[in-house]
């Protein structure tokens, strides 16, 4: 059967500043990331390739390697730099947003999205991977639980806040673009 080929809009960015994704990891950054990127014609930079192409290790070896003290310090490094670039849209790391120096950077230089995605889509998404230090564990859906109760008042000061559980991808982009556009057209006011 031919693979069914995404339909996606295309429609002008109604920001002059980079889009900053923020949220849990598996609360679809990435892939919702890439998608609006191509739907406004922007670049797409996801923070973690970009962490692990500076470090030269995958996100697993240097959280093992340096810790998660140093870890979230060279990610604040990688952070302003790319904030410092082109306009694109930015996937950030899940914890990227909890340090003070990026979210005063973002606030700067990007306009902030939380996809905030219910627990149990977090978990279905998260569940099996192993490329995700923080849920390399016994029991990772307690601590998913655990990480989302207290990342939540981070997330919570981003720009935009689109809540989410079931939505298809394509529901869930129109729902996005109408945000960013409603937040573009309050600001210029």
């Amino acid at each position: 059967m031919p693979e069914k080929k995404e339909m996606l809009l295309h429609v002008p960015y109604p920001l002059d500043r980079t889009l900053f994704l923020v949220g849990m990891m598996g609360s679809g950054k990435s892939s919702i990331g890439r998608r609006l990127a191509r739907i406004y014609s922007l670049p797409f930079v996801d923070a973690d390739r970009e962490i692990e192409q500076a470090g030269g290790g995958d996100i697993c070896y240097l959280f093992d390697r340096y810790g998660e003290r140093d870890f979230r310090r060279a990610e604040e490094r990688v952070m302003a730099r790319l904030l410092d670039g082109e306009t694109c849209v930015l996937a950030s790391g899940g914890g990227a947003f909890l340090s003070a120096l990026t979210r005063q950077a973002v606030k700067q230089k990007a306009v902030s999205v939380f996809l905030d995605a219910h627990v149990d889509t977090i978990i279905r998404n998260t569940a099996g991977r192993t490329h995700r230090p923080l849920l390399n564990v016994d029991d990772p859906a307690a601590v998913v639980r655990a990480l989302s109760d207290s990342r939540r008042p981070f997330y919570e000061q981003a720009d935009i806040r689109v809540k989410y559980k079931e939505e298809t991808m394509g529901k869930l982009l129109r729902r996005l673009v109408a945000e960013i556009d409603r937040f573009a057209e309050n600001r210029g006011k």
